[in-house]
């Protein structure tokens, strides 16, 4: 698959020409950051979205443009309220959407948190794991009926999952000690994991999953860090790339970071991005460099033995809860 599309590419330029009337996509995290680009961009070419918010009164104002781009575009933007920390608001929204019965062309996990200090989910789950990964694999598979027959589901992963493989012993930090960092990279290498099991069990309607790293970029994903914190992160990037004989790493616009998500989930060839993760507009190469900060994807979060377990884990640790799919 040869792509027009890079690094640089926005989310505007990728749907340049293309006609969204008639798509229905549900689209997670869209009151900020490349949720909200995402979001927008897919309205003012047309598509109808469903946008989860964890507080409805404020993303009424945060969605303002949105909804103008809507209007001038010949798209719609519904909002519908959910906490991917607490398995009962998760619940709460799937049965909304089930209730409706209205199908979904393509399903977007966007939204996410970042690095954030040790804290447990309403259901005690590790508060990164929970929200990043656990809330969404609840959430889509308890509404996976209303993702149509040849449509998309697409997991925003990370840049980060480099930095730390899944642990199916320990998936909530509750016998060794926490590490921010570490627990995001894990959450995102679930995300990706996730992508390839949901590909390999839904395939045979014609839906195809693939995990997306969208590029780093200035969101409030950084809300926890300090000014010092920020800086040394940046450091450590750019020293670790050197030493590898890379290029310098360079932040995404948020426009350019929402590129590749709406590439994936519109304009890329479904079969050839189907179970791979996707970066810069493009299936990424694997790359197991021990480089934390390198491109590509680290071949573990590629490991279908390893979704299949952590699948397995995941409805376990749910149903646990007693809130069964």
């Amino acid at each position: 698959m040869i792509s027009k599309f890079n690094a640089k590419s926005t989310a505007d330029q990728v749907l340049s020409g293309v006609d969204l009337q008639g798509k229905r996509f549900l689209v997670t995290g869209v009151s900020s950051g490349i949720g909200l680009e995402t979001t927008r961009s897919l309205v003012a070419h047309g598509a109808s979205v469903v946008g989860t918010v964890r507080d409805l009164v404020k993303a009424e104002s945060s969605t303002a443009s949105t909804r103008d781009a809507a209007a001038q575009g010949g798209g719609n933007l519904e909002l519908i309220k959910l906490d991917l920390a607490s398995l009962q608001s998760v619940r709460a929204c799937a049965d909304k959407l089930l209730a409706s019965g209205q199908r979904f062309d393509v399903i977007i996990a966007n939204a996410g948190i970042m690095a954030t200090p040790f804290g447990r989910t309403s259901d005690g789950f590790e508060v990164q794991f929970g929200t990043n990964y656990l809330g969404h694999f609840a959430l889509i598979n308890r509404i996976e009926s209303l993702l149509a027959d040849n449509g998309r589901l697409i997991v925003l992963s990370s840049q980060a999952h480099r930095a730390a493989d899944i642990d199916l012993d320990d998936p909530n930090f509750e016998h060794q000690e926490y590490d921010p960092f570490v627990a995001y990279g894990r959450s995102k290498t679930a995300a990706s994991l996730y992508a390839v099991e949901f590909d390999k069990r839904h395939r045979n309607r014609g839906i195809r999953a693939a995990s997306v790293m969208p590029g780093n970029s200035p969101t409030d994903l950084t809300s926890h860090f300090s000014q010092k914190d920020m800086e040394g992160l940046l450091g450590n990037v750019a020293s670790a790339r050197a030493e590898a004989g890379l290029p310098e790493a360079e932040l995404k616009e948020i426009p350019q970071a929402a590129a590749t998500s709406v590439w994936a989930a519109v304009v890329a060839d479904k079969n050839e991005i189907g179970g791979r993760y996707l970066e810069d507009c493009a299936v990424a190469p694997i790359d197991d460099t021990p480089n934390p900060f390198a491109d590509g994807v680290k071949s573990y979060a590629l490991d279908v033995n390893k979704a299949k377990r952590l699948w397995e884990k995941s409805e376990d640790l749910i149903s646990a809860k007693g809130a069964n799919l």
